[in-house]
């Protein structure tokens, strides 16, 4: 699989990895799928040139963590470990001490050493000072628990901010075909050597294929809820026409919808690499082949024709 170096300060990784968001239980895909299954999942990276993952210490309340080390099983040194600490009461803190404290027990839930990177997951809203949070961050990387720091779900100032105190190594953020919002913020992250990792590159399902306008989510699943965002809420009907509009073009190149998303996704200016989850083996092993997917410059126009004709007004 190609590979992409994170920013101008990150590892090399292969342009799609995987995210473990939904190992655990307790995340908002409704009803876990059993832990055997997930672990294998996790453990077909291993087959296809994935050679990284993205967990959180929020994700099954610990439980994501603790399963990527069940799959990982001695084969540590051959991938890239990612995690994140949120704010409270979801997560460990932002407080420095609870910084530190939310890496060790990560640390210890994945029976490693240290991590290739940590992040923050999301901005605090309780009134501590980010640039405390940031320094706690720093020293992780001086005290060799951490190899890299990012953040997720962080608007420009935040960043900047941040990028004051030591230099933010990646960006999780959301961007897909169909939820391009934060476009320029990804671009202008690529220009200062802050690497992009972009989740939901699949829309939550939408861009795989299988969704349709009868399709019934699990109870405790997000896209249940019509009102949730633009993707399964007011620009349902939209996306699923797009969606409709991009499998011929994915079908006279001989690849499948979701493949050629992510193939989209990793074309993008500032996206370093994207993110990619799934509770079955053969998916991960089909989503890992788009990472060789190469669009050209008429394609690519293409696709962002199809998608800007049926964004809304």
């Amino acid at each position: 699989m190609r590979r992409s170096r994170l920013g101008s300060q990150g590892p090399e990784m292969s342009v799609i990895g995987f995210g473990a968001w939904e190992a655990g239980g307790g995340s908002e895909w409704g009803q876990a799928p059993p832990e055997e299954q997930t672990t294998r999942a996790i453990a077909a990276i291993f087959d296809c040139g994935i050679d990284w993952i993205d967990t959180a210490e929020v994700y099954g309340k610990g439980r994501s963590e603790e399963l990527v080390a069940d799959a990982v099983n001695g084969r540590r040194d051959e991938i890239l470990i990612l995690s994140k600490v949120a704010p409270s009461p979801e997560g460990s803190g932002f407080r420095p001490e609870q910084v530190r404290s939310a890496c060790e027990q990560s640390l210890r839930r994945l029976r490693t050493d240290r991590l290739d990177l940590y992040q923050l997951h999301w901005p605090d809203g309780t009134g501590i000072k980010l640039e405390d949070t940031w320094g706690a961050m720093a020293s992780l990387v001086d005290d060799g628990l951490v190899r890299h720091v990012g953040v997720s779900n962080f608007d420009r100032a935040l960043i900047e901010r941040c990028e004051a105190i030591r230099h933010v190594d990646s960006l999780q953020q959301e961007f897909s075909m169909l939820q391009q919002q934060d476009r320029d913020l990804i671009r202008w992250c690529g220009e200062q050597g802050t690497g992009v990792l972009s989740y939901g590159p699949l829309a939550f399902g939408l861009l795989a294929g299988a969704i349709t306008a009868e399709t019934a989510f699990d109870k405790g699943d997000f896209r249940a809820d019509e009102e949730s965002d633009v993707l399964f809420g007011s620009g349902f009907e939209r996306n699923l026409a797009t969606v409709g509009r991009l499998r011929p073009i994915a079908g006279r190149l001989g690849i499948s919808l979701a493949q050629l998303a992510l193939a989209w996704n990793v074309h993008q200016s500032g996206v370093s690499v994207a993110i990619a989850g799934s509770r079955n083996p053969d998916h991960v092993r089909s989503n890992a082949e788009a990472g060789d997917v190469e669009l050209d410059e008429a394609t690519l126009s293409e696709l962002d024709g199809v998608v800007s004709e049926t964004a809304p007004g």
